[in-house]
């Protein structure tokens, strides 16, 4: 089948690369001249595990290929996935801006019946209005159908998800797109649940939602356990064996980040209340994750005092492990509180540092572990990738001006941090003294 993808950033990238995969003829499109050049020529703007090799091995297959063409994409497929971006307003509101500028364009270039996908993540009820800005702009008055697919794509793991996902969502209005779109979905024997359009656009904020909501409770959890002798690693794997609650997205921190859950909470938000609801629980959950990133930057205080030309080394710049991307990151917000009290940053990220260049260029930026820790004064670990988990912590140690270690996503065992020699701290651990537990 011939699909269209109109937006080739994180999602329509996966997205058109899956589709080539699967055996359909795909055809990528953006405004970018620069990036649509940078995937001719075989290479990919984004981190992400195995894209790159999925891309080129199409490529060479000619089963995905590339345009900045509106025209073309539109008149070549039949099935157009809507893959644009939608950021925050101020407000919390998403920006529709572009996918109101896609709409405008397909129904310029409307040539024959197509089905539309909405694939970006939109509040419920942009579908509609996606298809009134269609039939406006589409003078030649040609029918379309609307539909909306979710995407549930993890940075990191964006592939195993699009291939093996947990179930497809597909809102449609009519049976003819549903029979089109379960003949795409099919080969991947995932469960196909087909809705309505609108709670297809709800379920994606709603799901989001949860897991923001889940990782703010633990958060919120560490902070009862850090003051009542608790260990959250204990708490969470309690609570977690409980078949009704599950493990995932318990694991305590220094806060969720990336392009979705503070987008989409924000906008689930600002969707209730213009409908009439105070979504107060969500709410909390945003201020939650916000105060936990101050957690790093508190307890260096409480060590230190005064932070002036003290140096600290940051160990995981990107939101998450196995991502470049550096959207909502915590360690924006905590490198820039730390160099507003004057320190001296050391920074390591095996795949963020070239971004993080454009946003703070006058910070060392490590070869690899080992020369960001040293002669530092601390090291906050904020990004949980496996590099760090082998680290040799005993050179680690020696090469510091003092042991202060704080792990901000629990990788480490503080007995074991103590007995090496570390003033360890983890996110949520027991307050009784290490000397305590060692013994």
């Amino acid at each position: 089948m011939n699909i269209g993808i109109v937006g080739s950033g994180y999602v329509g990238l996966v997205t058109g690369a899956c589709f080539a995969e699967l055996g359909h003829e795909v055809l990528c499109m953006d405004d970018d001249p620069e990036k649509i050049a940078i995937l001719k020529a075989g290479k990919i703007p984004i981190y992400e595990p195995g894209l790159e090799e999925l891309i080129r091995s199409n490529v060479e297959e000619g089963n995905l290929n590339f345009t900045s063409s509106m025209k073309e994409v539109v008149e070549k497929s039949k099935i157009l996935f809507v893959c644009v971006g939608t950021p925050s307003k101020p407000n919390g509101e998403a920006d529709l801006s572009a996918v109101e500028t896609v709409g405008k364009r397909i129904g310029d270039y409307l040539n024959d019946s197509k089905l539309i996908v909405e694939k970006s993540t939109v509040p419920a009820r942009t579908a509609s209005w996606l298809g009134e800005i269609i039939r406006t702009q589409n003078k030649r008055q040609i029918g379309f159908d609307i539909a909306v697919n979710p995407e549930f794509l993890s940075e990191g793991t964006a592939i195993h998800d699009f291939m093996r996902p947990d179930r497809v969502v597909l809102g449609v209005s009519n049976q003819q797109a549903a029979s089109l779109l379960v003949s795409l979905y099919e080969p991947l024997n995932a469960p196909i649940l087909i809705t309505d359009v609108e709670s297809a656009e709800l379920i994606k904020h709603a799901s989001n939602a949860f897991l923001a909501m889940k990782i703010s409770f633990i958060n919120a959890v560490s902070q009862v356990c850090e003051k009542t002798g608790a260990d959250i690693l204990k708490v969470a794997k309690g609570i977690g064996l409980d078949s009704r609650i599950g493990t995932a997205f318990l694991n305590a921190g220094v806060g969720y980040g990336g392009a979705c859950f503070p987008k989409d909470l924000a906008a689930f938000v600002h969707l209730a209340e213009v409908n009439g609801y105070n979504f107060g629980l969500l709410k909390e959950v945003a201020e939650v994750n916000q105060n936990q990133r101050q957690i790093p930057v508190k307890k260096l205080r409480e060590i230190y005092g005064d932070l002036n030309h003290k140096t600290i080394g940051i160990m995981g710049l990107s939101f998450k492990p196995n991502t470049d991307d550096l959207r909502e990151a915590p360690s924006l917000e905590i490198i820039s509180s730390l160099i507003q009290q004057q320190v001296e940053i050391k920074a390591y990220d095996p795949a963020a540092a070239e971004n993080m260049k454009k946003l703070f260029p006058h910070v060392y930026y490590a070869r690899d572990p080992y020369d960001c820790a040293a002669d530092c004064d601390a090291v906050l670990l904020l990004t949980e990738w496996q590099i760090f988990r082998h680290m040799n912590l005993s050179k680690i140690r020696k090469s510091m001006n003092r042991p202060v270690f704080i792990d901000g996503r629990n990788l480490f065992d503080p007995v074991r941090m103590f007995r090496l020699g570390f003033q360890y701290f983890g996110i949520g651990r027991s307050s009784r003294s290490l000397a305590e537990l060692s013994t």
